[in-house]
């Protein structure tokens, strides 16, 4: 007799760097143990699915970009499901995992909009949805929606196979569950909040119930659990190196966990056969291999704008356009910087790898012919006909901290019980608190992770399973086009990673550390042939861009590098100025903030003569470090936000009165948060009404796309 089909459901993924799009792909590779068949496709795929006669269960799973919005692949699906007429999708049953960063503006912006869409077409939803929060870890709503998701799939599935056998009695429309099942728990964790996000996610989920360090490998999950034995906000360390005794370290453990049964997720599916071959003809490319989409552009200037003794330091780089004439920007747009990975950090990695002498060999990638990887393919960021010294130089962000799946991975090529021992802790359901102290907080790199563990071996293909895309880094543009055409200035910090335990002498940031060693020590170039090359692609923000219309006035908040864009706004309001002398123009206000007067006060001259000419009427600058002054009657404020509440009636009546703008830029994770509290607090002081109805004006003022933001994380 035939085998009777096991039931079905779909797997739907929106996913701009991978990470949703691996967890559809762990919940599509779990779905066979579970007795189900997981069909899953990219939102993009508009040919290995139709949702207009679709039957049987859709689960989605999508993260948000940008300011708020669709992952580029999901984009068009977005768009369509919006010109749809009310109960077009009355037939579909569904869930949706949306997954953000409550540090970014519009969190899980793309699912709530997909959420809203499906329901008011008339679509059911068969389980709560879960908007997970990179902010604090993804997993603590990751992993119980997933661990709940199958109990969720089978009752829909039976309620839908029962309607279908008296289809005669009921209409299409009942055939779906009207309510989620009230014994799954709602795992909603964000629904009270105004702000909303950028993108993010991680591979994670589910965990198997029954799984110890015993029988680790018979466990049925292919994803990491995290169920922290602390909260997460506690997980957060020091800058400075641990020196508790007895604490716990990256490489030991104490009890109670050292002494635990522990809930190991199942090995990920491997899905890649790759070799070294010698080879002649390797192409010996020179920088990131998409050049079709890049411009190769040299460094003419280079400024160092705080002192020695700063405590950031701050560099200002000056572009070259004037060879590519279609590359051209406006105030506020920004661009991409496409570096490589540090040198000496690719030769440690060889060495590690113990594949040194095979660096200029050419890699031949492959699937494995028994994977049981569901969707299984040749990552698209690796080139064909490229030798493996390019490979981890151009395209695997060797820098990436290591997901707990692929820690998981490590533990099958890692020797002796100790060691062993302590990388399935990690990521355990019982270690998630050890993963995150020690892994995750402390920004570890793999090559970290394998210098602290030694007996560890992977192999080559577990690299390029594991690792993402070599993601280039974006940037502000800090200058007018009207002020220096055929030149575009951009500012940044060089980022310090402090020591830990596992990285004794800290590092830089990938970027930043290599734009700083391509000038050092900061010159003016004299040669144009000596200017350093880099290569860049043009980010334009459409929204993030200062008022066409001079006479309506607009608000900046900038502290540090974030004053950046706003540089770029008042060269170009000064040259329009002397353009067009006679035009009326609006306030224009700039809250800056700075640690030291001394140190770091950044473009201190040129903001100066921004308010000497009239481009800027109010100049606000505040210094977080510096003692207030003795002939001050009152404490000075220390930060932006401070000054925006000193100054809330003029901001209130330019922004509620006059209709004019505010722009954000800067640190998402603290700075932005504060002051969007202090624009609330501003509102309900100066309208005198409660807090909710200062939320609902600073979501107005966000809809009408007047309160904008650049930050990052």
């Amino acid at each position: 007799m035939p085998c009777e089909a096991k039931p079905r459901f779909v797997v739907l993924y929106g996913s701009q760097k991978g990470q949703a799009e691996s967890i559809a792909e762990g919940i599509a590779d779990e779905a066979e143990e579970h007795g189900l068949v997981a069909e899953l496709s990219c939102l993009n795929q508009n040919e290995k699915y139709n949702l207009e006669k679709e039957k049987d269960p859709v689960v989605f799973i999508v993260s948000t970009t940008g300011d708020g919005e669709p992952p580029d692949n999901a984009l068009q699906f977005v768009k369509s499901i919006k010109k749809k007429t009310p109960d077009h999708y009355k037939h579909l049953c569904y869930a949706l995992l949306a997954l953000g960063d409550t540090n970014y503006a519009n969190f899980c912006n793309c699912g709530k909009t997909i959420e809203r869409s499906l329901r008011e077409l008339g679509a059911k939803q068969f389980y709560a949805t879960g908007y997970a929060d990179d902010g604090v870890g993804l997993e603590v709503v990751l992993d119980p929606w997933i661990e709940g998701l199958w109990k969720a799939i089978n009752g829909a599935l039976s309620k839908m196979a029962s309607d279908r056998t008296d289809y005669s009695n009921a209409g299409a429309g009942d055939l779906i569950m009207e309510t989620p099942d009230s014994s799954i728990p709602d795992v909603q964790l964000n629904l009270l909040r105004i702000t909303d996000q950028k993108d993010c996610g991680s591979t994670g989920a589910s965990v198997s119930k029954c799984a110890t360090a015993a029988s680790a490998s018979a466990v049925s999950d292919l994803r990491p659990a995290v169920f922290p034995s602390q909260p997460l906000g506690t997980a957060s360390v020091s800058a400075a190196v641990p020196h508790v005794t007895l604490a716990a370290s990256l490489t030991h453990s104490l009890p109670p966990l050292s002494e635990s049964s522990l809930n190991v997720p199942a090995l990920p599916p491997p899905y890649l056969d790759v070799t070294l071959k010698e080879a002649d003809t390797v192409q010996q490319i020179v920088g990131p291999s998409n050049k079709e989409t890049l411009h190769e552009v040299p460094i003419s200037r280079a400024l160092q704008l705080t002192r020695g003794d700063s405590v950031k330091t701050s560099l200002l780089l000056e572009l070259d356009l004037s060879a590519h004439p279609n590359l051209t920007y406006q105030p506020g747009d920004s661009f991409d910087v496409f570096c490589p990975n540090k040198d000496s950090e690719v030769e440690e990695m060889l060495h590690r790898l113990g594949l040194y002498e095979q660096r200029n060999h050419s890699v031949h990638i492959s699937l494995l012919k028994d994977t049981k990887k569901k969707g299984a393919q040749v990552p698209a960021h690796v080139p064909l006909n490229i030798s493996l010294l390019y490979l981890l130089t151009w395209c695997l962000e060797i820098r990436s901290v290591p997901k707990k799946a692929f820690v998981r991975a490590l533990v099958e090529h890692t020797e002796g019980g100790v060691q062993r021992r302590r990388l399935q802790e990690l990521c355990s359901k019982q270690g998630s608190a050890d993963y995150n102290l020690h892994v995750r907080d402390q920004s570890l790199c793999l090559m970290e992770l394998l210098s602290a563990f030694t007996s560890c071996s992977p192999p080559l293909s577990l690299l390029i399973e594991h690792l993402p895309k070599l993601q280039p880094r974006p940037y502000s543009a800090a200058s007018s086009w009207l002020r220096y055409p055929g030149r575009l200035h951009f500012v940044f910090n060089v980022v310090e990673f402090p020591a830990c335990i596992a990285r004794p002498a800290g590092r830089r940031g990938l970027c930043t550390g290599w734009l700083f060693d391509l000038v050092h020590p900061v010159p003016v170039f004299q040669e144009k042939a000596a200017w350093p090359q880099i290569h860049v692609s043009l980010r334009p923000n459409s929204l993030f861009r200062p008022p066409s219309d001079q006479s309506v006035p607009f608000i900046m908040i900038g502290p540090g590098t974030g004053v950046a864009p706003f540089i770029g706004f008042l060269q170009q309001r000064e040259m329009e100025r002397k353009e067009n002398p006679d035009a009326m123009c609006g306030e224009t206000w700039l809250f800056f903030g700075c640690r030291h007067r001394d140190r770091d006060y950044l473009f201190r001259e040129e903001l100066e003569g921004f308010v000497s000419s009239g481009a800027l009427s109010h100049l606000k600058v505040c210094f977080s470090r510096d003692d207030p002054e003795e002939e001050e009657e009152e404490a000075p404020p220390r930060y932006v936000q401070h000054n925006l509440l000193r100054n809330r009636k003029h901001v209130t009546d330019i922004l509620l009165k006059q209709k004019g703008f505010l722009y954000v830029c800067g640190d998402a994770k603290n700075m932005a948060k504060d002051v969007n509290d202090a624009l609330l607090e501003a509102i309900r002081a100066e309208l005198q009404v409660d807090q909710l109805d200062a939320m609902k004006t600073v979501a107005l003022l966000r809809e009408e796309k007047r309160y904008l933001q650049d930050i990052w994380g």
